[in-house]
């Protein structure tokens, strides 16, 4: 193992819109930000997050036509590069917070020697993961009709027939959104009743482009270069049968990508990391967190970036109070 030189100012572990936002606002405060964002080959915390998934995207301001999701991070990558981010690619994999200044391990790109990094700030925006089904082409067509987010994607599906997959609230939810656009949302469920709340089952029962397939998963996804249909499997009667459909959302939970800092920041019960209130500093003076490991109600790109632009501007605060504190 080595350790860098000198300590940081800030480093910054993930890069989606919250770790970018982040690294182009304490990079423009000439804070000199490391950016540890994550490896290529990793489906939970890659370089650019969950938008490196994602196909055109259409809801971020100012971009009246869309952008696709790897184009938008690659030009908000480029933005934090040209006010003097550094960027590192490959993923933290130990964190000591226990202390200052903080330390941060991740091996070299290049080597694969592990290798310390520390820093007087940290910024946490490793992001979380839709949970997916894991089934023969769902990776392949996702961006492609198989999406995990109805507010990000259901303007594509106008008169299409869509399938939701879950039971939950926040997939009746996302089928009630999905009317708005859709012929018919088939809500396809593993169990013979909801778990959602009475109210939003009243709702979607009321709904008159909603339907149900119960006791039955999905078995596999299929389709050339986009969705043409998913296959069903019934666990009660143990028939196979398919579904026509051009769009599937899957809506079984995220899990946000906390582990490295279990036992170092608090956590809530679903393993987001806990914010003070109307602020990015987690309980640890001195870290702090954005983006969708610690939002798991808005999860918009949006709103990551908004965090993000939170986290740099508190740390940025915390380091000048730190410095001021220190020489008086």
């Amino acid at each position: 193992m080595t350790v860098n030189d000198g300590v940081r100012d800030v480093v910054i572990v993930g890069s989606g819109p919250a770790g970018l936002t982040a690294a182009i606002y304490t990079a423009r405060a000439t804070l000199a930000p490391l950016v540890i964002e994550g490896e290529p080959s990793s489906t939970s915390d890659q370089p650019g997050g969950q938008l490196m998934l994602t196909t055109e995207v259409e809801n971020f301001p100012g971009f009246v036509d869309g952008i696709m999701g790897p184009e938008l991070m690659a030009t908000m990558r480029a933005q934090a590069a040209r006010f003097g981010a550094e960027f590192l690619t490959t993923r933290a994999t130990r964190v000591d917070l226990s202390e200052r200044p903080f330390r941060v391990w991740a091996p070299d790109p290049a080597t694969g020697a592990e290798v310390e990094h520390r820093a007087r700030a940290v910024i946490v925006s490793t992001g979380a993961r839709s949970l997916m089904l894991g089934v023969d082409g769902e990776r392949e067509l996702l961006g492609y009709g198989v999406s995990t987010c109805a507010t990000c994607d259901g303007f594509f599906f106008r008169g299409h027939q869509i399938a939701v997959v879950g039971g939950g609230d926040s997939a009746l939810e996302e089928a009630m959104f999905l009317t708005k656009f859709a012929d018919t949302v088939t809500i396809v469920h593993r169990r013979s009743e909801l778990r959602a709340s009475k109210i939003m089952q009243e709702r979607a029962f009321a709904n008159p482009k909603i339907r149900f397939v119960w006791d039955s998963v999905v078995s596999g996804v299929v389709g050339d270069t986009k969705l043409e249909r998913v296959r069903l499997h019934n666990l009660v009667t143990d028939e196979d049968s398919e579904l026509e459909v051009t769009g599937l959302f899957v809506a079984i939970g995220h899990a946000p990508n906390s582990d490295l800092f279990k036992g170092q920041l608090d956590l809530d019960d679903a393993g987001y990391i806990k914010t003070l209130a109307d602020s990015s500093f987690t309980t640890v003076p001195g870290v702090f967190a954005c983006g969708d490991v610690q939002d798991h109600v808005y999860r918009q790109a949006i709103t990551a970036a908004g965090s993000g632009c939170m986290a740099a501007i508190d740390a940025e605060r915390w380091l000048e109070a730190e410095a001021h504190q220190a020489t008086s």
